[in-house]
């Protein structure tokens, strides 16, 4: 199996110069779409079920000793620590606890711009790559060099529309998995909303 490893790189070398520099290009987008994904799977892993409302209450029953199983233990466990220093100082709390949740605000977006910008990209990379193809594959039938070489018409569309093909592979997967993270985004965005009002509403009762 090992010894076959440089006959298969060999082969998808010459797929991909098939196509020309475009299916590098998308390639290489191909490669920080995954990345993009990748890292916005592991963030956006919540790590606990429940309410946001008895999440809080383990934590402040706990007094910080809660184990943190995901972003959202991490986050309830810094808004209750900004909750108990913004009252101790008597300001006020919600501007306090927005400041601490505010880099988990960050964090659930990271990469998000960038997996969307790909998605659009890929097929219109993939598109002009195709469009390339046709004109040198119909230079080629002017000047009379494919039927020299014996290539076909069909051979030069076919190697043309390589690059349309990993436009969608690279585009359509990306869509999908965008929405599905995106979704889960929208739903940390509310969570935090709650943290905040649940917060600030505990302080303002003294329950904190």
């Amino acid at each position: 199996m090992i010894d076959k490893i440089p006959t298969y790189i060999d082969m998808f070398v010459n797929f991909m110069n098939a196509g020309g520099v475009v299916m590098w290009v998308l390639f290489g987008l191909n490669l920080l779409l995954w990345y993009g994904l990748g890292y916005r799977y592991l963030v956006l892993k919540r790590g606990t079920l429940g309410n946001i409302r008895r999440q809080i209450d383990k934590h402040i029953k706990r007094n910080g000793k809660q184990r943190m199983r995901g972003l959202l233990d991490y986050a309830i466990a810094d808004a209750l620590d900004a909750t108990r220093e913004a009252g101790a100082l008597g300001l006020k709390v919600k501007d306090y606890i927005y400041d601490a949740l505010f880099p988990y605000m960050r964090l659930i977006k990271k990469y998000s711009t960038l997996v969307k910008t790909i998605v659009i990209l890929a097929p219109l990379i993939g598109l002009l790559g195709t469009v390339m193809g046709m004109i040198e594959t119909f230079d080629a039938l002017t000047s009379g060099s494919m039927f020299s070489q014996g290539a076909s018409i069909s051979g030069g569309i076919s190697k043309a529309l390589f690059t349309t093909e990993l436009g969608l592979v690279v585009a359509v997967p990306g869509l999908i998995l965008g929405k599905i993270l995106d979704k889960k985004e929208d739903r940390f965005a509310l969570e935090f909303e709650q943290i905040a009002d649940t917060l600030s509403a505990k302080e303002d009762r003294h329950e904190i």
